[in-house]
């Protein structure tokens, strides 16, 4: 099972960019998308489903414009879960799940904390979160979470860690936060299998940053501990250039 995950900053735009062409050359069974920006009824759904996602489903935010998850997948799947059920983490369409033959894959959009508000409801949604993710793995034990988590664990994911330690997506909270989510049953599948730095997944648009290589690593396929032995490849997708966001693949045997 091939899966990616991207943050495509706007799925019109993207598909302006050649986002179409990129994904039928990919091929995934399964592609989640985040900050898709629209709502479905402002979308030609019969694009995707000549691409080969007649199975496509839309999580947006009530805001349009803003925000929102997608999950678009080859085969059917055995049940979609819109959200996550706790309306003030919901109405920002940020939780879709799709579950295929004994696996659960969600797609995920955090929210960045651009100031002292957002920080304040990124630190709780973190945690509402997590409690959510503790209850559905216990239903759900083979559990996929990717997509952006505007978050960098560490000092190799970020290429100047010095600089952004007081910067939201590298603060010592959401550091701690992101790593005892992988310690309550959860592998940093890219991380697990490449030590390599400067592989990132995001890029500012300013100061020719893409270029220059200057990213931060936001975006993870979290894969639960009982998928370690069905876990063959995680690697970045870094020529796709459809966002400031590049995609991540995650490969499951």
């Amino acid at each position: 099972m091939k899966i990616v995950s991207y943050n495509v900053n706007g799925i019109r735009a993207a598909i302006n960019k050649g986002f179409l062409d990129w994904l039928k050359a990919t091929d995934p069974d399964v592609i989640c998308l985040q900050e898709i920006k629209a709502m479905k009824e402002q979308l030609d759904l019969s694009l995707f489903e000549e691409a080969g996602y007649a199975n496509n489903y839309w999580y947006s935010a009530q805001k349009k414009g803003y925000s929102g998850v997608a999950i678009l997948s080859k085969n059917k799947p055995d049940h979609v879960e819109y959200g996550t059920g706790i309306a003030h983490m919901d109405f920002e369409g940020r939780n879709l799940r799709a579950d295929f033959n004994g696996v659960s894959i969600m797609s995920l959009y955090l929210p960045s904390g651009t100031n002292m508000d957002r920080l304040d409801f990124k630190l709780n949604y973190m945690d509402e979160f997590q409690r959510y993710i503790d209850q559905l793995k216990k239903k759900h034990p083979n559990l996929i979470i990717l997509g952006d988590y505007n978050i960098c664990h560490e000092a190799i994911d970020i290429h100047d860690p010095v600089r952004n330690k007081k910067v939201s997506g590298f603060l010592p909270v959401e550091r701690e936060w992101i790593g005892n989510f992988m310690k309550s049953g959860f592998i940093d599948s890219f991380r697990h299998l490449n030590k390599e730095p400067h592989n990132y997944t995001w890029w500012s648009y300013r100061a020719n940053a893409r270029n220059n290589n200057k990213g931060w690593r936001l975006d993870y396929g979290m894969v639960s501990e009982p998928l370690e032995s069905r876990l063959k490849r995680s690697v970045i997708l870094s020529n796709a250039k459809h966002s400031d966001h590049c995609p991540i693949l995650v490969e499951l045997g």
